[in-house]
Order: structure tokens, then C-alpha cells, then sequence
């Protein structure tokens, strides 16, 4: 992640309700309806759009649409089951 600014804009805080809000631009527009606000030591706040997660079918489509990993994986060797006690001790 770069922290070179490539934008900056003056905003006011105002009151909505009880908490302090401040307007965000348009041409600041993030995806999504949800951010994270982390405010470090120095009082430098950051918000970051939430990025949203991919349903069980989204996902299994993003899956096919990659490239094979091109790498064939190993034979292995079938090993015959070994035997095992299973009398418990009286």
C-alpha cells in the first residue's frame, strides 16, 4: 500500500444526531455502503472501503475463471490398509 497522497480536499465535521460526521466528496467515491476507520496515535485517521465478500457461488465462478496452476501433481503411492487391534483391553 502507498501512502502517497494523490488527493486531498478540504471537508467540515458537522453533528448528525450524537456523533460527529464528516462529508466525504464524490470524487472520493468508495465502493460499497461500509468503511473501516482506524485512528492512529498521532490522530491521523484513515478510512477504508469494507471489501465485500464473495458468496459460495461467486467464489466457485472466480475459481473457474483461473488458469490451471500448471503443475501436475505427484502420483502416490496406495499403500495396502495395515492392520489395527481394535479389542479394548478388559
Amino acid at each position: 500500500m502507498s501512502n502517497r497522497i494523490t488527493k486531498e480536499k478540504k471537508s467540515r465535521i458537522f453533528m448528525n444526531g450524537r456523533s460527529r460526521a464528516v462529508r466525504i466528496p464524490s470524487e472520493f467515491e468508495l465502493e460499497g455502503d461500509e468503511v473501516i476507520i482506524r485512528q492512529e496515535e498521532s490522530g491521523l485517521i484513515t478510512i477504508e472501503p469494507v471489501k465485500k465478500k464473495m458468496t459460495p457461488r461467486e467464489l466457485i465462478e472466480w475459481l473457474r475463471s483461473k488458469a490451471p496452476l500448471g503443475e501436475e501433481l505427484p502420483e502416490i503411492e496406495d499403500l495396502p490398509p495395515r492392520e489395527v487391534d481394535l479389542d479394548l483391553p478388559e
